[in-house]
């Protein structure tokens, strides 16, 4: 995948036609067959982790809404829309690996779209207070809430942390390669020597692990 790839000229569509606003559709959609799409993406994404391209570039064009009303939820401005669909593609091409079949697909897509559009908004309001200086009660309000989310997940990265050394050392080394430093499966391969279908079996059994201390999922 290109760094090129966006929501506009995302699969071959080059953003002439209007698209309708995703909300829309989805509040729209019985719960059913929010299920059933879901599934369907689930479904694409596990046979794009096995190879096939074009399951890959299905899951992706069909992503594009979710990503979209994400952004929206967080407060995204229109015009910054496209650079959090690219953004959030370009992490799901990094991580694609990490993601287990098993799971919620959409919820999966829209917690990585949901952190892309948060760091958009920290980006955008640091260079609107370099150049709004009339509005300095409101950023300092925006500032005392990025220091609250900092601070709480300053917070839950210390608990991930300490329940990641209590895995096994295996599945350890697959989460730190796979998920933290965020590597490909052959490129941690050949960072730790091991065999790349072990590291993801570590990494999924790892995650399981990890849910059921955090959530109790089973």
């Amino acid at each position: 995948m290109h760094a090129s790839l966006t929501a506009d000229g995302a699969l071959g569509l080059d953003g002439v036609f209007r698209r309708p606003d995703p909300r829309a559709a989805l509040s729209a959609t019985p719960a059913s067959a929010q299920q059933e799409a879901d599934q369907r993406r689930a479904a694409w994404m596990a046979a794009a982790q096995a190879g096939d391209r074009r399951a890959y570039e299905r899951v992706l064009a069909d992503s594009l809404p979710l990503i979209r009303a994400a952004a929206r939820r967080q407060g995204v401005a229109t015009d910054n829309i496209d650079d959090v669909v690219q953004e959030t593609l370009l992490t799901v091409h990094r991580v694609r690996h990490t993601y287990d079949p098993s799971r919620s697909y959409d919820a999966w897509i829209t917690a990585i779209a949901s952190r892309r559009a948060i760091d958009a908004l920290r980006s955008h309001g640091r260079r609107d207070r370099r150049e709004l200086h009339d509005e300095q009660v409101l950023d300092m309000q925006t500032d005392h809430a990025d220091a609250a989310r900092d601070t709480e997940r300053e917070q839950e990265a210390r608990r991930l942390r300490a329940a990641i050394a209590t895995l096994p050392p295996g599945q350890r080394e697959a989460v730190e390669q796979l998920a933290l430093r965020e590597r490909s499966l052959a490129e941690a391969a050949e960072h730790t020597g091991r065999n790349a279908g072990a590291l993801k079996v570590n990494l999924h059994r790892a995650l399981k692990a990890l849910r059921n201390r955090f959530h109790g999922d089973s």
